[in-house]
Formats: C-alpha cells, structure tokens, sequence
C-alpha cells in the first residue's frame, strides 16, 4: 500500500450488483475508493451536502437540494474519473454507494479510515 491507498485495490471485472448484502459490498466499496484523494473529494463533497442541507432546512429554499446534490456528485466524480480512474459504483448499485459514501465518512471522521 502507498501513502495514497488505504485498501487493497477491487479484482478487476467485480460487478458491484453481485453483492445481496451491504456487508459483502462495503469491502467492494473500499477498495474503489483507495486512492486517499478520492476518499479527501468524497468527505469535502459530504460535508458540503450535509451544509446544504442546513441551508435547506433553515431557509426553505429549495435550491439547496440541488446545490447538495451537485456537491455530494461533483466532487466524487471527479475524485472517481481524475484520481480513482473509475466508474462510481452508483451507477450500478445506487442505494449501496449511498449506504457506503455514509459509511465510508464515518470511518473517515471516527480514524478508522486515513484520511
């Protein structure tokens, strides 16, 4: 592992629907995300959802739905397609990237990921 990996990387040709449980998937996950500046875009593009979502709920402007969308998607794709070089998992298992983008920040926040 480089000062850039956390995991080890995802078998070529895994296909993230293969999995039926979160549990099996989130290794899966970890490993499309071992490149530490992908993981850095995922938790700066997370937060500036969560923020978006405050702004939400306090203004009722309905624009920072959209703005929280752009942030939490913008900026883990470019960590996929610039750094990562490859495709999001969410374009094959929606609700699992999801679970695993939350998952993934906890870890990041609580140390058990390097961040």
């Amino acid at each position: 592992m480089t000062s850039q990996t956390a995991t080890p990387q995802t078998a070529p040709g895994t296909d993230p629907r293969a999995f039926k449980r979160f549990a099996d998937f989130y290794p899966f996950y970890l490993g499309e995300h071992s490149h530490r500046t992908c993981r850095r875009l995922h938790f700066v593009g997370s937060t500036l959802t969560l923020v978006c979502l405050a702004m939400l709920l306090a203004t009722g402007k309905p624009q920072y739905l959209l703005y929280g969308l752009l942030c939490g998607y913008g900026f883990a794709w470019v960590g996929h397609f610039g750094f990562e070089k490859n495709k999001p998992a969410s374009f094959k298992r929606p609700l699992y990237s999801l679970m695993g983008d939350w998952v993934m920040y906890k870890d990041l926040w609580t140390g058990k990921l390097p961040f």
